[in-house]
């Protein structure tokens, strides 16, 4: 059987998973409602986080299709599933063209010399724009240095929810066999005569866990074959090599891996045995093979602390709350989230990750397991290169209505953002900025609020540049719980003139708790437990009606955008607070004193 290999790649929310759910169902071998996207979190939020391998029968062959994730944070998910395949599928929306992560995952597909098939998806949108959609990827193509067979790309449209395809966006609606008869054509085989009778060779480029067998090795097999119980050598890039026996091989058949007694060159597999298996490592017949070319992994660009949790509350909803069961964790983390860096060393625990959403889908995994922890502000991750201190820089893309570019563009001045294009298309403006990765945490929330809810901002990390010195930022100051009680209506409807607040009435709170913050800047101590006055008096006033304000709920992510650098952000199973780490009004004011110098 032929074997086909594809990746699809896309910026975030262009409609990769529902297009590849589509030619799953097209194919009859997943049942309606049955998608790729099979995380909670993933369904939830409805984004793909990790990189899935699937595949599906089509006229005799074999096509392996790897899904992967649109948004930057998850950007190293990309990088290394394109080294295991043939050609991508570019998915673009018609209505937004080509976004950040369009760019970074188009230019890392021309660097491999792959040949992209260009689908402009979601043409049935109000605003959608299928002709200059075409025409921004075919500049955006030329702008990263595209060669001229690539230049010379097949485009498709399609609508990926109702699972239609066509070769012209004015062609009859049927299904998806134009694609996928698109992809027959000018997908090469990844099996031929010469590589299936060459040695036993594969290289992994993804890792997956199981309780039983131990951490897998998701791995595309160039050369030979392999059987179960087979005997191979694992060689790094490096040269070093180490023997390991297959002890189970899997391929994949729909959205389910399935057992087979052997493999064959062109198929991607999944290997259990070698219990250290690692990203870009050779897995061959014979020790004096060569090894594949290594695959880079980008570098963390955040850092922030574990710790265990200290509350006056702590241990009341979590099952897993010491610090050698959140260790452990991260170790398991580890195993499969190679975008993760953990310094176990470190006191306490610090973990380095690729963004804040990266960071938040670990937080969030482990508070759904049962576990209880704090973590503090997260930071940028500064470093000495040729004797230069850099930090990372992100291009930020940004489409608001032209009402909001004033307060835009001066926001993102105050953080050191540099815009670097602005284009007009439709009363719409698309700004690109470069700023430091410190710039833009924090930003997301005040975005939100500045352009009303009506902005899209999109960013992708460029690089480790020179640092930019002071970021004066416009700080908020905390709302600070000066006693230990439950909060009451009377008391938050007075406080709520004074700024945001994060709780309801009722709420069990403690000292050193922040309910919620000041718009002025300064850190202001409140007691939120304190009760209207009841007098058998009667006068008229004193019966009016208390009007709440809903309050900012805060999830993790909008802890970690809105907690400062002395407070902690509490996270248990059930609840996310946000505490200062010194909890008395009297310690934190000893402390302050302690950075007073006097002359």
């Amino acid at each position: 059987m032929e074997i086909r290999n594809i990746a699809i790649i896309a910026h975030v929310d262009h409609g990769k998973t529902t297009l590849t759910d589509a030619m799953l169902k097209q194919a009859g071998v997943v049942e309606e409602g049955v998608s790729m996207d099979s995380n909670k979190i993933e369904q939830e939020r409805g984004i793909t986080i990790y990189a899935k391998n699937t595949s599906l029968p089509y006229k005799g062959t074999k096509i392996n299709i790897v899904d992967t994730p649109g948004h930057a944070d998850f950007g190293s998910e990309v990088e290394r599933v394109l080294r295991s395949i043939d050609t991508v599928l570019l998915v673009v929306d018609a209505q937004e063209g080509p976004m950040p992560q369009t760019r970074f995952v188009l230019k890392k597909s021309l660097e491999l010399g792959l040949k992209p098939i260009v689908v402009i998806n979601k043409i049935d949108k109000s605003a959608a724009n299928p002709e200059r959609a075409h025409e921004e990827v075919l500049e955006l193509f030329m702008e990263l240095g595209a060669n001229n067979d690539q230049l010379d790309f097949p485009t498709i449209y399609a609508i990926g929810r109702k699972g239609v395809a066509m070769k012209n966006p004015t062609d009859e609606q049927v299904d998806l066999t134009p694609l996928l008869d698109l992809i027959m054509e000018k997908v090469a085989p990844a099996n031929t005569e010469k590589n299936l009778t060459s040695p036993f060779r594969a290289q992994i480029f993804n890792l997956a866990y199981d309780n039983f067998l131990g951490r897998l090795g998701v791995a595309r097999i160039y050369d030979g074959k392999v059987k179960d119980g087979q005997t191979i050598f694992v060689k790094m890039p490096s040269g070093e090599s180490r023997q390991a026996r297959i002890t189970k091989l899997y391929t994949f058949n729909g959205v389910q891996k399935e057992s087979v007694a052997e493999a064959f060159a062109g198929d991607i597999v999944m290997i259990a045995g070698i219990s250290d298996a690692y990203i870009g490592e050779t897995i061959c017949e014979n020790k004096d093979q060569e090894s594949m070319p290594a695959i880079n992994i980008d570098e963390p660009t955040i850092s922030l602390s574990f710790l265990v949790n200290d509350s006056p509350f702590a241990g009341r909803e979590g099952k897993f709350v010491t610090g050698r069961q959140i260790r452990e964790r991260l170790e398991k983390e580890m195993e499969i989230n190679v975008g993760l860096r953990v310094n176990f060393d470190s006191e306490p625990i610090t973990v380095y990750g690729r963004g804040e959403l990266h960071i938040a889908i670990l937080i969030e995994n482990m508070r759904r397991e049962g576990f209880e922890l704090q973590v503090s502000q997260p930071h940028a991750i500064v470093k000495t290169i040729d004797g230069v201190e850099c930090e990372p820089y992100e291009e930020v893309t940004i489409d608001i209505p032209e009402e909001f570019q004033g307060t835009v563009i001066e926001k993102l001045g105050k953080r050191k953002g540099v815009m670097k294009d602005m284009k007009i298309k439709d009363n719409q403006i698309r700004m690109i900025f470069e700023i430091p990765t410190r710039g833009l945490l924090g930003y997301r929330g005040q975005f939100v609020v500045d352009t009303k809810g009506m902005g899209i901002i999109c960013s992708r990390f460029m690089d480790f540049k020179p640092f930019a010195g002071e970021i004066m930022k416009q700080e908020f100051g905390s709302m600070t719980s000066m006693i230990t009680g439950k909060s009451m209506a009377f008391s938050l409807w007075n406080l709520q003139e004074r700024g945001v607040l994060y709780i309801d009435p009722a709420i069990e709170i403690y000292e050193g708790m922040v309910i919620g913050h000041v718009l002025n800047g300064e850190d202001m101590n409140v007691n939120p437990t304190k009760n209207k006055q009841l007098t058998n008096m009667r006068t008229s006033g004193n019966d009016e009606a208390l009007y709440l304000i809903p309050p900012m709920r805060l999830d993790i992510e909008k802890g970690l955008e809105t907690m400062r650098e002395d407070e902690y952000l509490e996270i248990t199973p059930k609840t996310v607070r946000l505490r200062k780490r010194l909890l008395t009004e009297q310690a934190r004011a000893k402390d302050a004193r302690k950075d007073i110098k006097f002359s």
